[in-house]
């Protein structure tokens, strides 16, 4: 059986516009109308506190399958920037894979999830050590297997990186997934100051400072930042978070930390699978096509979806969730690539 592919998702209109994609991918009207199953995962889910190296500590939820006698594998799920276990995309994809036989953990990064006041140092998206540390536990913990890993937005970037690293420090990481995963961070940052509709940057911006003021309520023995600086627009904050609280020499330095792009993915050691659209208005397809792949790792660029949306239909759910089912599905029965 063929695996579905990007250019199979066909949305009715309106759903062909990445915008109404975007914005309806996060909206609490999805949440509203999402069916009961699409929040499954978070039934039985057992709160848990991962070790991230250094006194690092990061939370999650994990939740066991009870529907076949063994679980078919161990399912891990990266939330994106300023989202966490809970953000709808993370709930439906990991209730899809929670019916289908998959033992679900859901990572919350650094700061992440009301988790502001655990560590004192910021979340910054070169904090990859970290999370690497804790999917290292995590698989130790709960040892179903195989271990696939899905991350969305800035979680797709990390579980590319994270996938690149398993293979040095022994993860048995089977596969990993990537929905509209940030890869030229530059490029990503430009786009929303400059060629995306206002709204996107004034959303994102909203809710970073409203998580750097939790963080500063947390700890209000450290200051983390000028109200001055929080005035200031995504480029400018950005440039004093690497000043204040990275050891990067600039702000196109630590950009290029967590990039993915050009070849940077050519040393993937296992098979992975990146999902874009080319309507997303927040991520440019440019730097997709701009990829050198080796062969075992898939780029899919579908026409329709938008930012991380890929929705269907008045039910809210998403194409990504039968997506991202029937490629673990494929790992875990041994038939990937057939």
């Amino acid at each position: 059986m063929s695996l579905p592919c990007g250019k199979d998702f066909r949305p009715p209109w309106p759903l062909t516009s990445g915008h109404i994609q975007t914005m309806l991918s996060s909206s609490g009207v999805r949440r509203l109308l999402l069916p009961r199953t699409a929040r499954a995962v978070q039934e039985g889910a057992e709160p848990v506190m991962v070790d991230g190296g250094g006194g690092v500590r990061l939370t999650g939820a994990f939740t066991a399958q009870k529907v076949r006698p063994q679980p078919r594998g161990l399912a891990v799920l990266f939330h994106g920037w300023e989202g966490s276990v809970d953000s709808t995309y993370v709930l439906q994809t990991g209730s899809r894979l929670l019916a289908d036989g998959w033992d679900v953990f859901r990572l919350n990064f650094r700061d992440h999830g009301d988790s502001h006041d655990l560590n004192e140092a910021l979340f910054h998206s070169c904090r990859l050590d970290e999370v690497v540390h804790a999917l290292g536990e995590i698989a130790a913990r709960w040892p179903a297997r195989p271990l696939a890993l899905a991350g969305f937005s800035l979680g797709g970037n990390f579980a590319l990186r994270v996938a690149l690293h398993t293979s040095r420090v022994g993860i048995p990481l089977s596969y990993a997934l990537a929905v509209c995963p940030i890869i030229d961070p530059t490029e990503g940052l430009f786009s929303l100051e400059e060629s995306a509709p206002w709204f996107y940057q004034a959303y994102f911006m909203h809710k970073w400072r409203h998580s750097l003021l939790a963080k500063q309520k947390a700890f209000p023995q450290h200051r983390y930042f000028e109200m001055s600086e929080l005035k200031q627009d995504l480029r400018g904050l950005t440039e004093s978070l690497v000043r204040r609280h990275t050891d990067f020499n600039s702000l196109q330095q630590y950009l290029d930390g967590y990039s993915v792009a050009g070849d940077a993915l050519r040393a993937m050691q296992i098979p992975a699978t990146i999902l874009t659209a080319r309507d997303d208005p927040v991520i440019p397809v440019g730097a997709f096509e701009q990829l050198r792949l080796p062969p075992n790792v898939e780029l899919d660029i579908a026409e329709y979806g938008g930012h991380c949306g890929f929705i269907r239909g008045r039910d809210m759910t998403s194409f990504t969730d039968d997506y991202i089912a029937a490629r673990f599905n494929a790992v875990a029965d041994g038939t990937q690539g057939r």
